[in-house]
C-alpha cells in the first residue's frame, strides 16, 4: 500500500501529468462526439429503410461496428446504409484500434510506468533520514562495503545518475536514490546535512567535484575518496576530502607484506594498540610436523598462535592442529614476544633471491616500492616497455613465456606476486607458476571477490581482494577503528564487548565453539591485555579484539550483539 501511494504521488507530481491527462480527455471527448453522431445517423438511415430501433440500439450498433466485432444482428439493406457501415467501420479501425491505444500508452500508461520506476528509485530522501552513509558510485569496493554496512546494521544510500541502472540496483536489493552527482540540489535531497559520511569512489575528477559540492552544505561530515593517481591526492584534500585512499598503493603494500619465504622471521601485518598481528612461514623450520601443543610457543615465549593459514584454508588454533611445510602461522603478541620467536626460529629458511612481481602497473610498482623499503630484492615482469624504469629490476616480456619467467628467476625465487588487474590472467599464471615450482610462495591479487576461491584452488597461498581491502579501509575510517585483513575472508577486528559476554570468562562464553572467532586481546581502561587468561572474566566496558573468517564475524555479531 505504501509503495502504491508513492507511485500515485510521483505520478501526480510529474509536471507533464496534467497536460497528458488533458490530452487524453480531449481525445475521449472527440470519440464520444463521433459515437453520438454515428448513433444519430444510424437512426436516420434506419428510418429511411423503414426499420425502427431504440437509441440504445443505435449506440450498441455503432460500438460493435467501430470495434470490428460485427455481430451481424442488425444490418442495413440499402446501399446508403452499407456505405455508412463501411465509413463507421473504417473510422473505428483508425480511432479505436490505432489512435486510442497509442494515446492511452503515450499519455497515461507510459507516465504511470515511469512513476512506478521513480517510486523505486526516489529523487529525494525523507527529511527524517539521518546518520546515513552516502555512496556516490557503484563498483567492486562499493559492493563489498555495502555488505559490511548491512552486517553492522548501518544505513546507507547509493546515489545513481542513470534511471535504468538505479532500477537494476534496486531490484538487486540496494537502497538507491536517483540524482545528478554534480548538482548541488541533489545533496540537499540526500539530507547531506544529517549524513555521517560521504564515500566518493568514482574517477579523480568526479570525486573532486563531489567533495567540493558536499562541503558547501556540511563542513563537518567525513568525506572519503579513492584516488587512481598519486598526483590527485593533494587536489582531493584541497577539495575537502578528509581521507584519500590510493588503492594501488594500499594493495601493493599489502601484497608485499605477504611475501613470506625469504626467512622464517615474523612479518608484521598490523597493530591494534600494543598488540602486534604477525605471521611467519613454517617452511624449513623445526616446527614442521609438530602440533601446536608440541611447539609450546605460548609456554616458552607467551606468543598466541591464533591460527594457521594454509593455501586458502584457515585451520584455527586447536592444540592438535599439525604444522606442515606450507603452513603460515598467524600470531598475536607484544614486540618482545615476537622478538623471542625470531631469535629461536628466524634463522631458518634464509634466502637472498629476489621476489618476482608479475605486472608492472600501479599495484605492481607499489609492491616493488614497499619491498625496496624492506631491503628485499625484486624483479618485475611486464610486456609494456613504457613501464620499464630500471632495467636491473625489470624484465621485458610476457609472463606466459617460460624463458621470461626463467630470466626473472622463477627457478630459484622464494615468492611471486601476481598483480595484474585481470582475474582470469591471474588464475592462469597462478596455475602455471604452481606447476613450475610446487614449493614457491604465491601471492595473487583478485579484483572481484567471486574469483578469490578460484585463485586459491589454482594454487595461490594468499589472495588479496581489491574490493574487500577498499571496503575495509573505508569502514575503518567510519568506525575510527582498525580491521586488519590477513587474507581474503580472514580479518582481525575490534568490537565493544557485548553485554552477553561481559563478566564471563572466555571458557564460559565459549566464543570459539559458538562462532569460530578467537579472542586474542581486550582493552579496558586504556590498558590492553594480550592473550588473556581464559579463566579470568572479561571486564565490562571493554573492547574485544578477535580473529575470524567473514562468516565467523557475522556469526559473532548475530549471537552476541546487544539488542
Amino acid at each position: 500500500m505504501k509503495f502504491f501511494t508513492s507511485q500515485i504521488s510521483y505520478f501526480i507530481a510529474n509536471k507533464n501529468t496534467k497536460t497528458n491527462i488533458s490530452r487524453l480527455l480531449k481525445f475521449v471527448g472527440v470519440l464520444l462526439i463521433l459515437i453520438t453522431v454515428y448513433g444519430v445517423l444510424f437512426h436516420i438511415i434506419m428510418e429511411m429503410e423503414g426499420q425502427k430501433h431504440s437509441w440504445m440500439t443505435g449506440f450498441y450498433w455503432t460500438l460493435v461496428t467501430m470495434s470490428t466485432l460485427g455481430f451481424g444482428d442488425i444490418t442495413f439493406t440499402s446501399d446508403l446504409g452499407r456505405f455508412f457501415s463501411m465509413m463507421v467501420l473504417g473510422s473505428g479501425i483508425l480511432v479505436l484500434l490505432i489512435m486510442l491505444p497509442f494515446t492511452f500508452i503515450e499519455f497515461f500508461y507510459a507516465p504511470w510506468m515511469e512513476a512506478q520506476s521513480r517510486a523505486r528509485a526516489p529523487r529525494e530522501l525523507p527529511p527524517t533520514t539521518k546518520n546515513h552513509i552516502v555512496i556516490t558510485s557503484f563498483d567492486p569496493i562499493t559492493k563489498s562495503l555495502i555488505e559490511k554496512l548491512k552486517q553492522y546494521h548501518i544505513n546507507y544510500v547509493l546515489l545513481v545518475q542513470d534511471l535504468a541502472k538505479a532500477l537494476e540496483l534496486y531490484d538487486d536489493g540496494y537502497v538507491v536514490m536517483l540524482g545528478d552527482a554534480d548538482h548541488p540540489a541533489t545533496y540537499q535531497k540526500l539530507q547531506i546535512h544529517q549524513a555521517s559520511m560521504v564515500v566518493a569512489n568514482g574517477s579523480d575528477m568526479f570525486n573532486t567535484n563531489v567533495a567540493h559540492t558536499v562541503r558547501e552544505f556540511n563542513d563537518n561530515i567525513k568525506i572519503v575518496a579513492t584516488a587512481n593517481s598519486h598526483d590527485s591526492i593533494d587536489i582531493l584534500k584541497l577539495a575537502g576530502c578528509d581521507h584519500v585512499l590510493h588503492m594501488g598503493n594500499l594493495l601493493g603494500r599489502a601484497l608485499s607484506r605477504r611475501t613470506l619465504g625469504q626467512d622464517a622471521k615474523v612479518h608484521t601485518i598490523g597493530r591494534l594498540g600494543d598488540i602486534i598481528i604477525a605471521e611467519a612461514t613454517a617452511h624449513d623450520t623445526p616446527l614442521v610436523g609438530k602440533t601446536l601443543r608440541e611447539t609450546q610457543l605460548r609456554e616458552k615465549m607467551g606468543i598466541n598462535i591464533v591460527g594457521i593459514w594454509e593455501r586458502g584454508n584457515f585451520l584455527g588454533s586447536h592444540p592438535d592442529t599439525k604444522i606442515s611445510s606450507h603452513s603460515v602461522l598467524m600470531m598475536a603478541g607484544s614486540v618482545e614476544q615476537l622478538r623471542k620467536y625470531d631469535e629461536l626460529v628466524g634463522i631458518y629458511g634464509i634466502s637472498d633471491e629476489p621476489v618476482i612481481i608479475i605486472g608492472g602497473g600501479r599495484v605492481g610498482r607499489a609492491a616493488a616500492y614497499h619491498l625496496k623499503r624492506r631491503n628485499i630484492k625484486f624483479k618485475i615482469i611486464d610486456k609494456n616497455p613504457n613501464r620499464i624504469r630500471n632495467p636491473h629490476n625489470f624484465v621485458l616480456g610476457d609472463a606466459n613465456d617460460l624463458n621470461t619467467l626463467k630470466k626473472a628467476g622463477i627457478e630459484t625465487a622464494h615468492s611471486v606476486i601476481i598483480s595484474t588487474n585481470q582475474d582470469d590472467i591471474n588464475i592462469y599464471l597462478t596455475i602455471y607458476c604452481r606447476h613450475l615450482r610446487p614449493d614457491i610462495h604465491i601471492v595473487a591479487r583478485s579484483t572481484l571477490e567471486r574469483n578469490v576461491n578460484s585463485l586459491h584452488r589454482a594454487g595461490a597461498d594468499f589472495v588479496l581482494s581489491y574490493a574487500t581491502m577498499g571496503a575495509n579501509a573505508v569502514f575503518n575510517i567510519y568506525e575510527d577503528n582498525d580491521i586488519i585483513m590477513i587474507a581474503e575472508g580472514l580479518n582481525v577486528f575490534s568490537l565493544k564487548t557485548p553485554k552477553k559476554i561481559a563478566g564471563k570468562t572466555i571458557i564460559e562464553a565459549d566464543i570459539r565453539k559458538n562462532t569460530g572467532c578467537n579472542v586474542i586481546a581486550y582493552t579496558h581502561n586504556g590498558e590492553q591485555t594480550i592473550n588473556p587468561d581464559p579463566t579470568i572474566p572479561i571486564p565490562e566496558n571493554s573492547d574485544l579484539i578477535l580473529i575470524g573468517e567473514t562468516e565467523a564475524e557475522e556469526q559473532f555479531i548475530q549471537i552476541f550483539s546487544d539488542p
